[in-house]
C-alpha cells in the first residue's frame, strides 16, 4: 500500500505553547489512520489468511512421500508338511518399501513404488520351495477420472476458490479503508468547523462585554435606563453558556479524532486546513458508471459470484458417473542374493502390467444432484443480491451528488446571511450609542450574528464532508487521497507470521 508518509515527527516542529498543541494536516490525519486504525489494521488480516489457505491448497500438488519398512519373525505350528517338511514353522521377513505419489492438473495421479522383500524360512529346498529370497518390485502406476473429477477446473477448485477469497477480501479491505478515510475526513472537518464555531464565541463574548461596558457608560451618562445593564449582563452569560457548550463540544470531537487516528496522550489537536470552497462540476451518468466499475464492494460481489459460478461448474461434474482409467507396470526379480535380485530387476526379464477401468455410480445420485442445485442456487441468489447492491451504489451516488450541489448552495445562503447579520450588527451598535435601540435588541441581532456566524462555519464543513462522502459513493476516494492498496502489506502480515 502506497500511502502519504506517516507525519507524526513532523507535529513536534509544529508545537505551539510547549507542545501542548500539535497542529494537524488532513494529509498527516489520513495517513495515520491508514497506517494505525484498528479497524484498518484488523481488516488486513483477513487477505493474510486468504493467502495461508492459496498456499495450503496449492498442496495438493506437494508430492507424497511413502516409506514402509517392516520386521517379522514367527514360529508357528504347521496344519500342512507340504512346504517345511516340519510340523513347526520357522520365518524371518524384513520388508522395505519406497514409493511417492504426484497428483497432475487433469486430475490424475502418477506413482512410482520400489518394494524388497527378503524372507527366510524352514521351508525344505528338496520340495521345491525357497528358503531364503529377495523379492523385489519396481512398479509405475497411474489412475485418471475419465468424468467425474477430470480436468484443472475440478482438480484445482480449492486453490480457485482460495484466489478469489483473497482477492474479494483486498476489496473488501478498500472498502473498510473507504470507510474509515471517509470518516477521517468527516471527523477533521467537524473539529475545524467547531474550532471556528469555539473562536466565534470567543468574540461574541468579547463582543457581549464590550457591549456591557458601554451600556453602563451610557447608563451612567443617563442615555439609557439602569435596567438595560440587565440585558447587557444577560447578554454576556448567554455568550458564556454558549462558549463552554462550544468548548464541550470541540473536546469531544478532538477524542473522536484522536480514537480515530490512535493518537495516544493528550495533547490539544489543532486541524489546520480550512474546508474547501471550490465548486465541483459532476457529470451524473459518468460519475454512475465510475461508481459501478470502481466500488470495492461490488468488485467483492462480482468476485464471490465467479466463485459460485466455478463451484457450480465442478459441482455438476460430480452429478458424473466415476470412471477412472488405471494403469501399471512393474519389473520384478527373485533371487537368493540381493545383488543378483537387484540385476534381474534390472534386465527387466519379468515384466508385469496391467490396464482396466473402474466405474462407481450411486443409484439416484440424490447427494450430488442436490449439492449442484444448491450450488446454483446461491449462484442466482448471488446475481440478484449484485443487482440489489448495484441499485443501492446508483441510489447513493445521486444522493451523494444532490448533497454536493445542496450544500455549495448553503455556502452562497450563508455568506450572504453573515453579512446581512454583520451590517444590522453595526447598525444597531450605532442605534444604540445615540439612545435609538435598546440593549436587548442589540443583544438579539448579537445571537441573531452568532447564528449567522456559526451556519457559515458549518456550511463550509458540510460542503467539504458532501464531496467525501461523493468519493466515497463512487469509489475514488483512495485515489483521491493518493493512496494505493497492493496487497504486499497482507503478504507481509502472512509471511511475518509463517517464520
Amino acid at each position: 500500500m502506497h500511502i502519504f508518509p506517516l507525519l507524526v515527527l513532523v507535529l513536534s516542529g509544529t508545537a505551539h505553547a510547549g507542545d501542548d498543541v500539535v497542529n494537524l494536516t488532513l494529509k498527516q490525519a489520513i495517513s495515520m489512520a491508514v497506517e494505525k486504525n484498528l479497524e484498518v489494521r484488523a481488516e488486513l488480516y483477513n487477505p493474510a489468511m486468504n493467502e495461508a489457505d492459496i498456499r495450503r491448497n496449492r498442496g495438493i500438488y506437494d508430492p507424497l512421500l511413502t516409506l514402509v519398512t517392516n520386521y517379522r519373525q514367527s514360529v508357528t505350528q504347521s496344519a500342512s508338511t507340504v512346504v517345511s517338511g516340519a510340523l513347526i514353522s520357522r520365518q524371518k521377513s524384513l520388508q522395505a518399501d519406497a514409493g511417492i505419489n504426484q497428483l497432475l492438473p487433469i486430475g490424475g495421479s502418477l506413482g512410482f513404488s520400489y518394494t524388497n522383500l527378503w524372507n527366510r524360512s524352514n521351508a525344505d529346498p528338496n520340495r521345491g520351495f525357497l528358503d531364503d529370497y529377495w523379492r523385489s518390485e519396481l512398479v509405475a502406476s497411474y489412475a485418471q477420472p475419465l468424468l467425474k473429477n477430470f480436468g484443472r477446473e475440478a482438480t484445482e477448485i480449492g486453490i480457485a476458490v482460495a484466489i478469489n477469497n483473497k482477492t474479494a477480501s483486498l476489496d473488501l479491505f478498500k472498502h473498510t479503508l473507504i470507510d474509515v478515510v471517509t470518516r477521517v475526513r468527516s471527523a477533521y472537518f467537524t473539529l475545524y468547523s467547531l474550532k471556528e464555531n469555539l473562536e466565534a464565541r470567543k468574540s461574541a463574548l468579547v463582543l457581549a462585554q464590550k457591549i456591557l461596558a458601554d451600556t453602563k457608560g451610557q447608563v451612567r451618562a443617563g442615555v439609557l435606563p439602569a435596567m438595560e445593564i440587565l440585558n447587557a449582563e444577560f447578554g454576556v452569560a448567554a455568550r458564556e453558556k454558549e462558549l463552554i457548550d462550544a468548548e464541550k463540544l470541540f473536546m469531544d470531537q478532538m477524542d473522536v479524532v484522536r480514537i480515530l487516528l490512535q493518537i495516544e496522550g493528550h495533547q490539544a489537536l489543532n486541524p489546520v486546513e480550512p474546508p474547501t470552497r471550490e465548486q465541483h462540476s459532476i457529470n451524473e451518468a459518468e460519475a454512475v458508471a465510475r461508481a459501478l466499475s470502481q466500488r470495492p464492494d461490488l468488485k467483492a460481489q462480482r468476485v464471490n459470484l465467479q466463485t459460485l459460478d466455478l463451484q457450480t461448474r465442478v459441482a455438476h461434474n460430480r452429478t458424473l458417473p466415476d470412471l477412472t482409467f488405471n494403469a501399471s507396470a512393474a519389473l520384478t526379480g527373485l533371487e537368493r542374493d540381493f545383488s543378483r535380485d537387484m540385476k534381474k530387476l534390472g534386465s527387466a526379464e519379468y515384466p508385469v502390467w496391467a490396464v482396466g477401468l473402474q466405474f462407481s455410480y450411486p443409484l439416484g445420485n440424490r447427494a450430488a444432484k442436490n449439492d449442484f442445485i444448491r450450488s446454483r442456487l446461491s449462484s442466482e441468489q448471488a446475481q440478484v443480491q449484485l443487482k440489489s447492491l448495484e441499485e443501492n451504489v446508483r441510489n447513493e451516488v445521486r444522493s451523494a451528488i444532490r448533497g454536493i450541489q445542496a450544500n455549495y448552495r448553503q455556502l452562497d445562503v450563508a455568506d450572504r446571511g453573515l453579512a446581512y447579520a454583520e451590517e444590522r450588527m453595526r447598525a444597531y451598535i450605532k442605534r444604540n450609542e445615540v439612545g435609538l435601540a435598546t440593549t436587548k435588541e442589540v443583544v438579539d441581532v448579537q445571537n441573531d450574528l452568532v447564528t449567522a456566524k456559526v451556519n457559515q462555519i458549518q456550511a463550509q464543513a458540510d460542503y467539504t464532508i458532501a464531496i467525501g462522502e461523493y468519493w466515497r459513493a463512487t469509489g475514488e476516494l483512495l485515489d483521491q487521497e493518493g493512496i494505493t492498496v497492493t496487497g504486499k502489506e497482507a503478504d507481509a502480515l502472512y509471511e511475518s507470521s509463517s517464520r
